[in-house]
């Protein structure tokens, strides 16, 4: 049987190298098997030096070596296991669909299904799996494309080149087993992207999305985007926080106490939606604020459907809705006394149609927890409304002109909705960043994204990359 694939493996140490080696070397498929390594150098084999991760040059260097149809990349040293006929199936599929670049679902302890790829799948962090095929040809094309150096980004640099030129295609057969190389929780990995450690990473990430962006035609530029006029129109106050709330009565009353602290020069209420509460989370918000005064509003909907982005739908549009509409989860805090004046004179002085802030991971007795402050740094002024398509998440507390925020609406979901309001003002308007904390984020055993399952954290992935790319076609859209 002709071989059709050269194999690129990471290599750490002799014995790790040869361990993973033999796992493709007597496969009926493979030709070469080359080590990508970064210290140690293996003897008498062939390898491509790296540095700290896959940089372009080391692409380059891959398509250079390269001499069958396709390159298969393993991306982590740990061992795998290939199922039946694996390879064999990845090239056939190739072969069939004209994929640039094929992968697969796999095991670890548990299987785990990865997603399809769309258009709008920008997030550097999209599970591939340790697998990927990819087509020589294409892989040739990008090295003579004249790419940018990227020390940290080369293969998102990669990947995004390929989606553009061709298709990104997702085998949904189990074809290989490998070993679990990260066991943090997903509540644990949702913030490394905004991990000062990684910070010279995620500048590369985003110079590689912006590329890509211009090359579509999406990228906005800071000098098309429109700013309001803070005090036009009437408002029963100025300001409201929001309050979605379901079976919290643990969490509920520290929330709307800590939303009646605030000390401004301006009025404002609280809005507390009870989604349909059927534990004693009534009773907690009636003891926390006196319903009866109008400061504190409790919205209970006549609708049993209604996800996150429903109850605050609801929300904005009641009449007794201030100005702006400020965010408070009902397992947080506010960090001080004076967040909703901070917020306020932000809005007023940036003209903004959205305000982020940046907020704290604390256990539920305020602990801190590791990363500590999420300030979400990698939004600038000049680009954050185009790096908004590659992060997973804008911040918080979140922030809302009134009349905007009606106009655009939120979707009905219990996941992503914030994600998708933002990004869709960031496409017209001018969204405000407070750098400083704001927001005490409360991780405790019964918060409901602190470990999601294989499959709840595909279907959230799955919802945000067709937000995005919804967006990138009505970016695109905007520019032809």
């Amino acid at each position: 049987m002709k071989p059709r694939i050269d194999c690129f493996i990471p290599y750490v140490d002799k014995p790790q190298g040869e361990t993973l080696s033999k796992v493709f070397e007597h496969e009926p498929f493979v030709g070469d098997v080359v080590f990508l390594t970064n210290d140690e150098q293996p003897e008498g084999a062939p390898f491509i030096p790296l540095q700290k991760a896959l940089a372009t040059s080391a692409i380059v260097s891959m398509a250079k070596a390269a001499r069958e149809d396709y390159l298969l990349l393993c991306t982590q040293p740990t061992p795998i296991t290939l199922g039946y006929r694996a390879l064999e199936r990845m090239v056939g599929v190739a072969d069939a669909t004209g994929a640039l670049m094929v992968y697969a679902d796999r095991n670890k302890q548990i299987p785990v299904p990865t997603i399809d790829y769309q258009e709008g799948a920008l997030r550097d962090d999209f599970d591939f799996g340790s697998l990927v095929l990819l087509r020589r040809t294409a892989v040739c094309d990008f090295a003579v494309s004249d790419p940018e150096e990227l020390k940290f980004a080369g293969f998102y640099q990669l990947r995004l080149f390929l989606s553009r030129k061709g298709s990104i295609v997702h085998i949904p057969e189990y074809l290989y087993t490998e070993e679990e190389s990260d066991t943090r929780t997903s509540g644990q990995k949702q913030f490394d992207y905004v991990d000062p450690r990684n910070r010279a990473i995620q500048i590369e990430m985003e110079r590689a999305c912006t590329h890509h962006l211009q090359q579509l035609g999406a990228l906005i530029s800071k000098d098309t985007l429109r700013t309001i006029d803070p005090t036009a129109g009437h408002f029963p106050v100025e300001a409201s926080v929001i309050i979605p709330v379901r079976n919290r009565e643990r969490t509920i009353a520290d929330a709307i106490r800590s939303a009646l602290s605030q000390q401004t020069s301006f009025p404002f209420n609280v809005i507390v939606i009870n989604n349909h509460s059927t534990d004693g989370t009534h009773k907690r918000i009636a003891e926390a604020g006196n319903l009866t005064d109008g400061q504190v509003v409790e919205l209970i909907p006549e609708r049993t459907d209604l996800g996150i982005g429903g109850c605050w739908d609801m929300a904005i549009r009641h009449p007794k809705c201030g100005r702006f509409a400020v965010q408070l989860d009902s397992d947080d805090l506010y960090s001080s006394p004076h967040v909703l004046q901070t917020i306020v004179d932000a809005f007023h002085r940036e003209r903004c149609a959205m305000l982020i802030g940046s907020y704290e991971l604390c256990d539920f007795s305020l602990h801190p927890l590791p990363p500590g402050l999420i300030d979400h740094r990698e939004w600038t002024d000049e680009n954050g409304m185009n790096n908004a398509l590659h992060i997973n998440g804008l911040g918080a507390p979140r922030c809302f002109y009134t009349p905007v925020i009606r106009e655009v609406g939120f979707p009905n979901v219990s996941y992503g909705e914030d994600y998708a309001v933002g990004l869709a003002i960031s496409r017209t308007y001018h969204i405000g960043r407070i750098y400083e904390s704001l927001y005490l984020c409360r991780r405790w055993e019964g918060n409901s994204d602190a470990n999601l399952s294989p499959e709840r954290l595909n279907r959230n992935n799955t919802y945000k990359d067709f937000v995005r790319t919804a967006e990138l076609q009505l970016r695109i859209n905007r520019k032809s």
